[in-house]
């Protein structure tokens, strides 16, 4: 489903709409990390959530730019509300989404259970993700 959306993403770009591309490339995103939640038993029902999915494979896989690449796709998220972003802003973002998703699809099946949380803020994300 996120390969469409992001497709869904261009289509809208050139079609001038900025608004529609913005929200597309958002959902890509977000439905990418919501089907590494979903693999992983983690929760995912809240928005801000997302930040701890793509938080957590950021650390798993030592990728601090995961979190760079979800914020920016959470502005695009809010661009399609607000209509604030240029043309290229929106352009580069969805390229920035293209590039998240393929960080994402490599590792979805990877890692997790050797992660052992270094820090009291790693352990506590990872309660809100499993409800432990």
């Amino acid at each position: 489903m996120s390969q469409r959306y992001i497709e869904q993403a261009d289509e809208e770009f050139e079609k001038g709409d900025l608004g529609q591309a913005s929200n597309k490339a958002w959902g890509a995103a977000a439905l990418a990390l919501k089907s590494i939640a979903e693999r992983r038993g983690w929760n995912h029902n809240k928005h801000g959530l997302l930040y701890d999915i793509s938080g957590q494979m950021a650390d798993e896989l030592g990728q601090p730019e995961l979190r760079i690449m979800f914020r920016s796709a959470n502005a695009m998220h809010q661009n399609y509300y607000e209509d604030w972003m240029a043309v290229d802003e929106v352009r580069d973002g969805i390229e920035t989404a293209k590039a998240y998703l393929r960080e994402l699809e490599a590792a979805q099946d990877s890692a997790s259970a050797g992660f052992v949380p270094e820090t009291a803020e790693q352990a506590a994300r990872l309660r809100r993700l499993t409800g432990g």
